[in-house]
């Protein structure tokens, strides 16, 4: 008898971080890399260097594994039904793939399923725009259906005049999208996992916090949150799923809307491990690294509850510190109780470079967990 391969399209965090639970199983986890320095390679013993959006490199990279799923979403779509065609287990499907690659597929899919969505619509010009300002109120949100992650590819325009400067957003791609402007108390994260045969878990919903567009720190369960909100975010998530056909992790991040029923709307979709499911890795039952590696394998997957009564994770970014490994003796003394996972990249100023996980009791205030946490982030960030 011999143990699975697993392809992973992308050598970033997210595939490094697949590699310790591939170890646990018994697993072999192979890596098709953008370059020879990125994150994952030093995690595994195959990591060969290719483009992703080559299909002969995609398919000599396929041959041999017994599945191929993905450490991002941007693989070209007609690549992956041509591997299909071939025989190649590819997990998640392009048709469900698409639904995170592409914003107004994803929003025409909400809308079918009768999941909340904010008011949008496809534009292709600034006429359009301000019609839908017009009818909707100002401000909106104006989005790159495709490419845009860490809230690069959005624009806030709150006017006609701004909807005009937006003009040569166009000329990079049409049509786009545009939303209103949701007045929202916080983001949220509903986390599943699904595996082709059908079978889907839910993890706690998590509050998801934001700065600059990028997520910053993550906690879970989400504090205060109603329990019907929660229920109808995990049973709303599980119905994509189902519905989309995902196989693998699925993150929805919501925005909570306690003044507007059914509390939460959906903001965007990622089909793979998400950031705001980092805190799973040692706050819950089952991480979503290895469900991940469980679901495109069709296993059963594994238990979802929290281990505490509160887990808060933190990002830390690049700073002024280049050497990570120097403050490790005093943000480890400081804290021993934080789990430290680091990304193997290079420092540089706001980009993620590692994260930390605290599990707090009941008899915790959040508050202070967070602070633990930001504690120990900080001292790894500044070397301090």
């Amino acid at each position: 008898m011999t143990f699975p391969v697993i392809g992973v399209v992308g050598g970033g965090q997210l595939a490094r971080m697949m590699a310790p639970a591939a170890v646990a199983l018994g697993f072999e986890l192979r890596v098709l890399a953008e370059a020879p320095d990125v994150s994952a390679v030093a995690a595994v013993a195959q990591a060969p260097v290719g483009d992703y959006r080559d299909l002969d490199t995609l398919r000599a990279f396929a041959r041999g594994v017994d599945v191929l799923t993905f450490d991002h979403e941007h693989v070209p779509n007609e690549h992956l039904l041509t591997l299909i065609a071939e025989g190649v287990n590819v997990q998640p499907r392009p048709a469900a793939l698409i639904n995170a690659q592409d914003k107004l597929v994803m929003r025409a899919a909400i809308e079918r399923l009768g999941l909340p969505n904010p008011a949008w619509a496809a534009v292709t010009s600034v006429a359009e725009i301000t019609a839908f300002g017009a009818a909707n109120g100002w401000p909106v949100v104006l989005k790159m259906p495709r490419g845009g992650y860490d809230g690069k590819g959005v624009k806030i325009l709150k006017s006609e005049s701004d909807a005009a400067a937006a003009a040569s957003w166009f000329e990079a791609m049409s049509p786009l999208l545009v939303e209103e402007m949701v007045p929202f108390s916080r983001e949220l994260s509903a986390l599943v996992a699904r595996t082709p045969s059908g079978e889907a878990r839910a993890w706690p919903v998590a509050e998801s916090i934001q700065v600059d567009g990028v997520c910053d720190e993550v906690i879970a369960p989400a504090p205060g949150i109603p329990d019907e909100v929660a229920l109808q975010a995990q049973t709303a998530a599980l119905k994509i799923a189902g519905e989309l056909g995902v196989t693998g992790v699925m993150a929805a991040e919501l925005f909570e809307t306690p003044n507007r029923a059914p509390g939460y709307l959906i903001n965007e979709l990622a089909m793979r491990p998400h950031n705001t499911g980092h805190w799973t890795m040692d706050g819950a039952i089952t991480g979503q690294f290895e469900q991940h590696l469980r679901a495109v394998l069709d296993l059963p997957l594994g238990a979802t509850d929290a281990l505490g009564a509160i887990v808060v994770m933190k990002n830390f970014l690049g700073g002024a510190n280049q050497d990570l490994f120097g403050a490790y003796a005093a943000a480890l003394a400081s804290e021993p109780t934080v789990k430290v996972h680091s990304y193997g990249k290079s420092v540089r100023p706001g980009r993620k470079i590692g994260h930390v996980n605290v599990i707090g009791s009941k008899n915790d205030d959040v508050n202070r967990v967070r602070a633990r946490a930001t504690t120990v982030a900080n001292i790894i960030r500044d070397g301090q």
